[in-house]
């Protein structure tokens, strides 16, 4: 069905007049219309709506510009009609025009991302790593007749919103990587988190975008990051070193700390605590049974060492004690008697320890407890 109805009236005279109406007839969301009629008469009434402009070319040429409102044609308002006219029609003059109807409204948000990754480095960590960007912008055309001279053509009959970005793709990933390429690369901070600056970016950014669509007869309205996704693999690796390193700092200040409060007893602790998980383990090379006889022997000869040393260690605190107390009474009548040199209850708690782990027969626990007690 066409644009045009033709509207028979019965003038004064009996004669039949044809009044056309032009306005955009086209789907919505479309950035630019062209009207498929172009023979018009010269009483024709056109109607722009409000947020679109009507563009009227002929041979090529851009004749007129007409802003929302509704223009009544004829060849004493607009000369170019004049000029145009070219044939009669039922006694009406009719000229020939292509006409455009341009839709000047913001657009709906054309997304966009990165095709191909952004290499910064990240200068906390002196590590290279990859970033990739997405948004969103909107676009208003500013000056219709640069819009269809400049990016569209004419024979282009129609325009959806989404199809600026065949045209801008190219050049927008250029401006917009370069653009972050800069920012990311001037940053001291380590890049994790970034997205914290996302406002900021897209201010920076946007009169790169300004300044390509300007050419065009566009304007950006709104550009947006929505997010900068950063490769985070490196970064995952430097957390994990972080861990363990907490974990064996942690580890280390324990051992410390049960150090500090053994004290000198720490080693010999350690000793007969050994010593007496390998009594306890009838299968320890300790124990001289079993096939490995070569490593029991030797091993028991280690187990030997070890108790003698803990055996000499309680009697020379035996004998400190007694060195200590002998060296007291000869000096009661001088001075006061010092702190004696080791403490028996020790001696005795190693000696049954010993004992326990069957390093020392009864008979010489008793001798040498009986030993000790005597001094108490």
């Amino acid at each position: 069905m066409g644009l045009f109805r033709k509207s028979a009236g019965a003038g004064q005279d009996g004669a039949r007049h044809w009044t056309n109406v032009i306005k955009n007839s086209g789907p919505g969301g479309l950035l630019l219309w062209r009207q498929p009629e172009e023979d018009f008469n010269t009483g024709s009434t056109l109607v722009v709506m409000p947020g679109e402009s009507a563009v009227f070319v002929s041979q090529g040429k851009i004749e007129q510009v007409f802003e929302s409102g509704t223009y009544q044609l004829s060849t004493q308002n607009y000369p170019f009609i004049t000029r145009l006219r070219s044939v009669l029609t039922g006694g009406v003059s009719v000229f020939h025009c292509a006409v455009y109807f341009v839709r000047k409204a913001d657009s709906q948000e054309i997304r966009w991302g990165t095709a191909t990754p952004i290499q910064v480095r990240d200068k906390v960590w002196g590590i290279y790593t990859s970033a990739r960007a997405r948004g969103a912008y909107r676009v208003r055309i500013e000056e219709p007749a640069v819009f269809l001279e400049k990016l569209i053509g004419s024979n282009i009959p129609f325009q959806f919103e989404e199809q600026l970005e065949q045209y801008f793709s190219r050049e927008f990933q250029s401006k917009i990587k370069s653009a972050i390429s800069k920012f990311l690369n001037s940053r001291q901070e380590e890049l994790i988190g970034i997205d914290a600056f996302l406002d900021e970016l897209s201010g920076q950014i946007t009169p790169y975008i300004d300044e390509t669509l300007a050419e065009y007869g566009l304007k950006c309205v709104n550009f947006s990051l929505a997010g900068l996704d950063i490769d985070t693999g490196k970064y995952d690796a430097i957390d994990q070193s972080q861990i363990d390193s907490i974990r064996k700092e942690k580890l280390a200040h324990g051992d410390k700390a049960a150090m500090d409060i053994l004290g000198s007893g720490w080693d010999r602790q350690k000793t007969v605590d050994i010593l007496g998980d390998l009594a306890r383990n009838p299968g320890s090379p300790g124990t001289a049974i079993g096939s490995g006889m070569g490593m029991g022997m030797a091993a028991g000869n280690v187990l030997g060492a070890m108790a003698g040393q803990l055996f000499s260690s309680a009697t020379a605190a035996d004998a400190n004690s007694t060195s200590a107390g002998t060296a007291a009474d000869a000096a009661s009548s001088e001075e006061p008697a010092p702190a004696p040199a080791a403490d028996p209850i020790e001696a005795l708690g190693t000696l049954k320890k010993l004992l326990d782990a069957g390093l020392i027969e009864q008979g010489e626990y008793d001798e040498k407890k009986k030993e000790i007690l005597s001094r108490l």
